[in-house]
């Protein structure tokens, strides 16, 4: 599937002329009710909302839980809808494209979207029109044929081509709103989802293209977009964000982001600052692939002259040298970066080990196993 991105301040009037062009019957508009008012969006849209039948769904929790996934088809299903909108963060938009796809799946008894989302069940290829319109800087969730579901604290992968939004509206001004913390942990997502797509085992030319343009646009924007509220550095933010989506669109995230999802689900910590917690740990681990541990198969040499490139990009000289700049960084936009201040106490460890997310470690370009991580996690405890 290909996608259309429109991108820039004022943008968000281009969605009259998509939806002229869909004279669509019923709007299934999937938006974080908090972002929908603090971005300024009701009154931007408030005229545009008279002209469509639409059916809004709102009452959906942090991080995709099947239940709302399941509560959003049966609304869509019930209303006749068309055409989804998402529109907020990445919760927002994972469910959003969920909901557009499983609607139109057969969906004859209970329990038939879960094995879509497991992967027991392949879905047909979508039909309903989608159009996403990201509130924060972080996720790129519009770019990507893939989102978020847990079920019962577990965190599943839904992918499909079809999950690929057919349109992505990046307008900076609906961001603006954004408070410093939520602005420093979507930043952080948008940087580190572009290192790990970086030093992906999967990395292709285009995705090295968008992650160099992601980790060097994060890098120099970031701290003004968190302490200045700059209007520019948002606007650099959120190309940042989306290149970085489109460039874990290709390469799948790694070992940070694998780690990250119990971080969340067990102790409330928001997504892009439990991924910001070890990715710190992993520049150094990764700077010290041996032929014993390499899992890219352009080999060890390759991985390590990536590494010295990735330093580079993020303003150091060397791994030491990157490791400290990332801490640094994250002490001047306010994110604690050590799990023993925040609410994970030291026998919380083998849990967050247990729940590491295999699928995403394979893509990591060295070997990491569990003992390891639990060794490094423990080491900030006295």
């Amino acid at each position: 599937m290909t996608q259309t991105i429109i991108e820039g301040r004022g943008k968000y009037q281009e969605l009259a002329v998509i939806l002229e062009k869909y004279q669509p019957g019923n709007i299934f508009w999937v938006k974080d009710e908090q972002a929908f008012t603090l971005s300024g969006a009701e009154r931007l849209f408030g005229e545009l909302l008279t002209h469509y039948p639409h059916t809004s769904f709102i009452d959906f929790e942090i991080n995709p839980k099947i239940n709302d996934i399941e509560k959003g088809v049966a609304r869509f299903i019930q209303n006749h809808c068309d055409l989804v909108i998402g529109f907020g963060g990445g919760s927002a938009l994972d469910n959003a494209k969920a909901i557009a796809l499983l609607a139109g799946q057969e969906l004859g008894s209970k329990g038939e979207i879960e094995k879509y989302i497991t992967g027991k069940k392949t879905p047909l290829p979508g039909r309903v029109p989608t159009i996403m319109i990201p509130t924060t800087a972080g996720t790129g969730s519009e770019s990507t044929h893939f989102c978020v579901v847990y079920i019962k604290k577990e965190k599943f992968s839904f992918a499909h081509p079809s999950l690929l939004p057919d349109y992505a509206i990046l307008d900076p001004l609906l961001t603006d709103s954004l408070p410093p913390y939520l602005t420093s942990c979507t930043g952080m997502d948008a940087l580190c989802q572009g290192i790990e797509s970086f030093w992906s085992v999967n990395a292709t030319a285009e995705s090295e293209n968008y992650s160099r343009q992601a980790i060097q646009l994060a890098i120099a924007n970031i701290v003004g977009a968190v302490r200045d509220q700059d209007k520019s550095c948002r606007d650099k933010m959120l190309l940042a964000s989306n290149l970085a989506g489109r460039a874990i669109n290709i390469t799948k995230t790694t070992a940070p982001h694998a780690l990250s999802y119990a971080f969340t689900s067990y102790f409330n910590i928001p997504h892009g600052h439990a991924v910001a917690l070890t990715i710190p740990l992993f520049i150094l681990y990764n700077a010290g692939v041996t032929e014993n541990d390499v899992q890219h198969k352009q080999g060890v040499n390759f991985v390590k002259q990536q590494m010295q490139q990735l330093f580079q990009l993020l303003g150091a000289a060397s791994a030491q040298e990157a490791h400290e700049k990332i801490l640094l960084l994250m002490e001047t936009i306010n994110l604690e970066s050590n799990p023993a201040k925040l609410s994970i106490k030291k026998n919380d460890l083998e849990l967050i080990t247990g729940k590491i997310n295999l699928q995403r470690v394979k893509n990591n370009p060295r070997r990491v196993e569990k003992p390891q991580i639990t060794a490094w996690l423990k080491s900030f405890y006295p």
